[in-house]
């Protein structure tokens, strides 16, 4: 019996000591709590009805701008025409979208193309995506805009991040492998070329770079006597 009234004696000290609790901090619990609602209210009415439309409305303003692009209509892409906009005003307008973050990418290709490689570089390199395929596509067209404006280190270390970023593509990764490959053979740095080339056949022995390998590699092993071709 005096356990029994030991046990109950310990659940109600327990209740009280939570009554007590409530009472002394009932008004910063609720205070917290009123903060938590307004948050978490406040984060879905700005996604539901800023966030949402605005992303809506960026798609519906960039979807002419990317038929020109594929149609190579790279300056109609860019600037839009009297009735459509192009990619630099989505991009000034709706910057902070997936669609204006994407028009970054469409942008930095487009200048590429047109041979404005430090505006390739500028608008490239301010573009991320967890797309993987689409991030090494950038970073591969961010060592070509480098290598054009005779870059070579970055030119280099943008191609190995493209080779790198999505290897499940074996023909794009061998294609950016090889790049930097023959730009570092180019700039007589022959014994980082051939570890590059040596890498590629390993990797991709079957696509149309890796067969071509042996010939990069034989001729970097290759070495210099009084019968070489001077």
């Amino acid at each position: 019996m005096a356990e029994t009234k030991k046990h109950q004696a310990s659940g109600d000290d327990i209740i009280l000591r939570a009554k007590g609790f409530w009472t002394k901090n009932q008004k910063p619990i609720s205070i917290v709590l009123v903060v938590i609602v307004v948050l978490v209210g406040g984060w879905y009415v700005y996604n539901n009805y800023v966030v949402a439309p605005k992303e809506q409305e960026a798609e519906k303003t960039m979807f002419k701008a990317e038929e020109y692009f594929r149609q190579d209509s790279l300056k109609l892409a860019l600037n839009g025409d009297q009735f459509n906009r192009g990619f630099v005003y989505v991009i000034n307008n709706y910057g902070s979208t997936k669609a204006g973050n994407l028009a970054k990418y469409y942008a930095g290709v487009c200048y590429l193309r047109t041979s404005d490689f430090n505006k390739a570089v500028q608008y490239l390199k301010d573009f991320s995506t967890n797309a993987k395929q689409i991030q090494m596509m950038a970073y591969g067209a961010l060592g070509d805009a480098y290598s054009e404006l005779n870059k070579n280190d970055d030119a280099i270390n943008y191609y190995k991040k493209a080779a790198n970023e999505f290897t499940d593509d074996v023909t794009m990764s061998s294609e950016y492998l090889f790049r930097a490959a023959l730009k570092l053979e180019t700039l007589g740095k022959n014994s980082e070329a051939l570890q590059l080339y040596k890498e590629l056949k390993e990797k991709y022995p079957n696509t149309e770079r890796g067969y071509s390998a042996d010939k990069y590699i034989y001729r970097l092993s290759i070495i210099p006597n009084d019968f070489s071709v001077k």
